[in-house]
């Protein structure tokens, strides 16, 4: 098995706690894990690119070629589209709903929407609003690991033990709201199968 992720958005908005969470799930469940560092510009506001790539046997390189991605999960819309090219034809596209204003001329969202949807596996999702049902607003990029967790070959046990652990580090709330928050991006996925299954 060898399964490639796209991770993307802008700095600031936690793809690097994204990739921790999910890296360190799928090294607990026995995987190998490869990542890249970071391309872009990391502090606030600047792109933000990272390659992933998980097996049960070992991976001869960190980066994931153009076209052979199986997932891309994204912080925000717009860079979710820049990515494209990376991504397998059989492959899934997860990203937030909402935008990160980072540039003076951003296009039309309801344009960006329309464009994810002509790929044949996507899934848009309110992070930051299943962030605030969370009680926690920060938790946006932990919504995008419960959507992402679908398409993701990690347990879903493993994943919700890695954030506790991650987040009591800090103080126990965290790790409450953080779990509350992934499980809600799990579910509202699991909403959108429902529908895309009843087409």
């Amino acid at each position: 098995m060898k399964y490639d992720v796209i991770l993307a958005g802008v700095g600031g908005q936690g793809v690097l706690s994204v990739a921790s969470i999910i890296a360190r799930a799928a090294l607990a469940q026995g995987f190998e894990v490869r990542q890249s560092e970071v391309h872009g510009m990391a502090q606030r506001g600047g792109a933000v690119l990272s390659h992933m790539r998980i097996a049960d046997e070992k991976i001869s390189g960190d980066l994931v070629p153009k076209g052979s991605a199986d997932l891309i999960i994204s912080m925000e819309p717009l860079e979710s589209l820049r990515y494209v090219s990376y991504l397998k034809p059989s492959g899934a596209l997860v990203t937030s709903a909402e935008p990160f204003l980072n540039i003076g001329n951003y296009p039309d969202l309801g344009e960006i929407h329309s464009a994810v949807k002509q790929l044949p596996l996507w899934r848009i999702v309110e992070a930051s609003a299943l962030a605030k049902e969370a009680g926690l607003a920060k938790a946006a990029n932990m919504v995008m690991v419960g959507a992402a967790s679908y398409f993701l070959p990690v347990k879903t046990q493993i994943l919700e033990k890695t954030i506790t652990e991650v987040f009591f580090f800090f103080y126990a709330v965290a790790a409450e709201a953080n779990v509350k928050a992934f499980n809600l991006g799990q579910k509202a996925v699991k909403v959108q199968n429902s529908k895309e299954n009843k087409k």
